[in-house]
């Protein structure tokens, strides 16, 4: 049973989701709140596998939520939810650790299969949605590139493959078929490139390649 804290400020919107997630009984929602305030205490309190949380909330919004959350020793994933795809604070979000986000009209199924996929250790990266919007933050004024590339340049020719793969948004399937390799081979270069280059992720994977313009 993955176990989840659910966090949005409208109550109609969070019993919804809620529902949602647990209507395949593979998924239980242990604690709701109406924003982040209490977000570590609720951790600390029911374990969650998985804390969903809305990006716009008063007093603490999603962003801050993420940041309270991966500080924790052997924190829960988090996933963003957001009405909008190119919403600022999602980028930030991704950076400081967040698994990947969705927007608030993803299909019930995919919403929940979204929540599996990161409570196993992967990451939302949704091919289309997600690349066009961290391309759009690697093109704004933050963007880093020198850096970026001497970071990649760490990498042995088949990470950097793999690296390439994973910011299209290819899942690890895809990536072993066009690559000729298994499964348990990508996810063994993954772990070994989220290690090397010192990311939480394959989100920040993906925002590194980006970044370096190589996707």
């Amino acid at each position: 049973m993955i176990r989840v804290v659910l966090l949005d400020d409208e109550e109609l919107v969070r019993s919804g989701i809620a529902m949602i997630l647990e209507a395949g009984g593979g998924i239980e929602v242990v604690a709701q709140d109406a924003d982040g305030r209490g977000v570590v205490g609720l951790v600390h309190k029911h374990r969650p596998d998985v804390v969903v949380t809305d990006i716009r909330m008063p007093h603490v919004d999603g962003l801050e939520v993420t940041r309270r959350v991966r500080a924790l020793p052997d924190p829960p994933a988090v996933v963003v939810l957001t009405t909008f795809g190119l919403d600022e604070y999602v980028y930030a979000a991704l950076e400081s650790g967040a698994a990947g986000f969705l927007l608030k009209d993803t299909p019930p199924r995919e919403l929940a299969r979204a929540v599996e996929v990161v409570a196993a250790g992967d990451a939302i990266l949704a091919p289309a949605i997600t690349k066009r919007m961290l391309t759009a933050f690697t093109q704004g004024p933050g963007s880093q590139q020198p850096d970026a590339l001497a970071r990649l340049d760490q990498l042995t020719e088949r990470e950097r493959e793999v690296a390439l793969a994973v910011a299209t948004g290819a899942g690890n399937a895809e990536i072993a078929r066009t690559l000729h390799m298994s499964e348990s081979t990508v996810k063994v270069h993954i772990s070994r490139i989220i290690a090397k280059l010192g990311l939480e992720n394959r989100t920040q994977i993906a925002i590194l390649v980006l970044r370096a313009g190589l996707a």
